[in-house]
């Protein structure tokens, strides 16, 4: 038991430290990185912002168009016609407006998609420069290690 002691009070710091080497973090390295993350999600969310402007806007201009062939179509049905000719005028009116609809879909969501995917590609990009940042890094904490 005494000999415990003696080990324990006999341990020598120093030589269970020697190959300990404290390599403090380069702060400003890090802080650089993390200001190129904040920037790449501001142009991301910048991107975002833009692209929900275009499709409110494209939205505004499908709606314009869509009150002016209403329009168009009243004033159709206001003029005389035969029940016949009143029957292909609502049907013919009836599929352009069906078209449409399907075609005014179809560019909103492909224009909300790639709206998406240009923000993704912002992060994607920001994502593959950190972590490329991050392996240099650990290069340069290693190489002094090394010497």
């Amino acid at each position: 038991m005494a000999d415990a002691r003696s080990s324990f009070f006999d341990f020598d710091v120093t030589k269970f430290m020697a190959d300990f080497r404290f390599r403090p973090i380069d702060i400003d390295a890090w802080l650089a990185c993390q200001r190129r993350n904040i920037e790449a999600l501001t142009q991301a969310n910048q991107v975002a912002v833009d692209g929900v402007q275009a499709v409110a806007r494209k939205q505004i201009e499908m709606a314009k168009q869509s009150i002016e062939d209403m329009t168009a179509l009243l004033r159709d049905l206001a003029q005389p016609a035969s029940a016949e000719e009143r029957i292909a005028k609502n049907t013919e009116y009836a599929k352009q407006m069906l078209e449409k609809s399907v075609n005014h879909g179809r560019e909103i969501t492909m224009l909300a998609a790639k709206v998406g995917a240009d923000a993704a590609e912002v992060l994607r990009r920001r994502a593959s420069e950190s972590l490329d940042e991050i392996r240099d890094f650990a290069k340069r904490q290693a190489a002094p290690a090394a010497a």
